[in-house]
């Protein structure tokens, strides 16, 4: 691990910590116990957690939803992007639906995912396929139009084609934007997975799980709990794509500043 990488990582546990200890202090000093946990008490009942069958299935299961849906949106998205940001009559043709669809919330669509699919894994998929195609086509799109003009135009001054110029120079310059957009959708991917299984209930999820944790009275903390996880989770899937994307990109002094 480079030095700056472990200064950062540094940084970042000694501001967690201090956090921890402010609740800590605040939690005993002026909340009920009763009414939120100590963050002593959450921590406690985070470690225990992955001892439990049920939680590490609803781990699993959640990671499985994240990672398809995720895999989907790449598949259509970056494609698409290619397409609409490389060809400007594609551009102009296109841009007036994907201007109405993008603002659509992707959670107003789990009722409609719910008749066509029916509370299965494929209705969290689809939402969150839904969900993440969009940060990933704009940038794609945004990346396609960044590329540098003195490129193209040399490529273009030594007989090269529009394909050529396309995976020669666009391509590589609008590589960066693409990855970034991946990160972006991963942390939608997750937000959105938790949420449909909140929503639909009756699966294996961590949402569902949620839902049966909360059915209790007096397990705030078992909640709480879950929610750590839930954030370590992003946390770690964060940090991997990003590890994945300057180890790709290592060429691209953006992608290295990620």
């Amino acid at each position: 691990m480079t030095r700056p990488a472990t200064s950062t990582l540094v940084r970042g546990a000694a501001g967690a910590a201090g956090l921890l200890v402010a609740a800590e202090i605040a939690g005993r000093a002026l909340i009920d116990p009763d009414v939120l946990p100590h963050a002593s008490t959450v921590l406690a009942e985070a470690f225990r957690l992955p001892a439990e069958p049920d939680f590490r299935t609803a781990l699993v299961t959640t990671l499985r939803v994240w990672a398809t849906g995720l895999a989907i949106a790449v598949c259509a998205a970056v494609p698409a992007g290619v397409v609409i940001g490389a060809l400007p009559p594609v551009d102009r043709l296109t841009r007036p639906l994907l201007e109405m669809l993008r603002p659509i919330p992707p959670v107003a669509l789990i009722p409609l995912a719910l008749l066509a699919f029916g509370n299965t894994g494929r209705m969290a998929v689809a939402v969150v396929a839904f969900a993440c195609s969009w940060p990933m086509l704009i940038h794609t799109i945004r990346g396609l139009r960044a590329t540098d003009p003195l490129a193209v135009e040399t490529l273009r001054t030594f007989g090269f084609g529009r394909a050529a110029v396309l995976w020669y120079a666009a391509l590589p310059g609008a590589a960066p934007f693409i990855a970034t957009g991946v990160r972006v959708a991963a942390g939608i991917a997750l937000i959105v997975t938790v949420t449909a299984e909140l929503y639909a209930g009756g699966g294996e999820g961590i949402g569902s799980w949620l839902i049966e944790a909360g059915a209790g009275a007096g397990r705030t903390h078992v909640i709480l709990a879950a929610v750590v996880w839930a954030g370590i989770l992003g946390l770690v899937l964060d940090t991997v794509l990003s590890a994945a994307s300057r180890r790709l990109l290592h060429w691209q002094p953006a992608a290295r500043a990620s």
